[in-house]
């Protein structure tokens, strides 16, 4: 059973098995978390992408149609520059976006996803196909083969903190903000650089875990996060967007079970 955040936490100082492993600093001391806590150089890349994506979960469907009626609403090649906002070694949000965006800017700080990334642009693992089929059959303006969608994608290894405001014509997210911290500040703050990375009446698109504790993957390490609902996400987007659409999508029983509820889906443009 994952523990709940918090719980049994040793004095401060002390190494707390679940968040370290005694080779590398993870975490030290009790309270929520915070995304500079994480160690995401050792983020689990492999197991985190046999949990999730060697093969298409129906939850995966709902958001690829999600994102893909979102840039179905843009002109072919109409936008100039996107951000994926922390993309982890997850390739599909990326593959809707070519149907519209010239550079798409994969930002990411754990070094292993860079690498997985990196290594993706040219050569990706055949378990995306599935993945990209459906993007193509949703958008047919998209380019034939995904390593031709692929080749508009420039992988950065940088953090939130280093994108300028107002950089992007368009930003992406994807279950990240819920993700790395247990703080509620910190997460609002996540969610205003994200906004803040399109200039205003930039394109706004994202999905998040509901109601996700923090978690491990493949048994290892715990990841922080802080679970959020519709409600939650409305709060964080309403006062600095227009045209905020808010969707929750049930549960998906063949995914690992996180402690979740099921996902949150955002449309919105930047309003200030």
């Amino acid at each position: 059973m994952r523990p709940a955040p918090g719980e049994g936490v040793p004095g401060e100082g002390a190494p707390d098995p679940r968040f370290d492993d005694g080779q590398v600093p993870h975490y030290r001391g009790p309270g929520p978390r915070h995304n500079r806590e994480a160690d995401w150089d050792r983020w689990p890349v492999s197991a985190y992408l046999t949990e999730n994506y060697r093969r298409m979960h129906s939850s995966d469907a709902t958001v690829l149609r999600h994102h893909c009626a979102f840039y179905r609403r843009l002109p072919a090649d109409g936008v100039g520059r996107s951000l994926e906002f922390g993309a982890g070694p997850n390739l599909y949000p990326l593959m809707p976006a070519a149907a519209v965006v010239r550079l798409i800017d994969a930002l990411e700080p754990g070094a292993g996803n860079v690498a997985y990334l990196a290594g993706q642009l040219e050569h990706p693992d055949a378990s995306w196909q599935t993945f990209y089929a459906l993007c193509r059959a949703l958008d047919p303006r998209l380019p034939t083969t995904l390593t031709e969608a692929l080749s508009r994608v420039r992988v950065l290894h940088a953090d939130a903190t280093a994108v300028p405001e107002g950089a992007y014509d368009l930003a992406s997210m994807n279950f990240v903000a819920e993700s790395v911290t247990e703080d509620a500040d910190e997460f609002a703050e996540l969610c205003g650089m994200f906004i803040r990375s399109v200039r205003p009446g930039g394109h706004l698109v994202a999905a998040f875990m509901e109601n996700m504790p923090s978690y491990q993957i493949g048994g290892g390490l715990v990841w922080p996060a802080f679970p959020v609902d519709t409600q939650t996400v409305r709060r964080a987007f309403a006062p600095h967007t227009a045209h905020l659409l808010v969707t929750r999508v049930d549960k998906d029983p063949t995914l690992p079970d996180y402690g979740d509820t099921g996902m949150v889906l955002l449309q919105a443009v930047r309003a200030d």
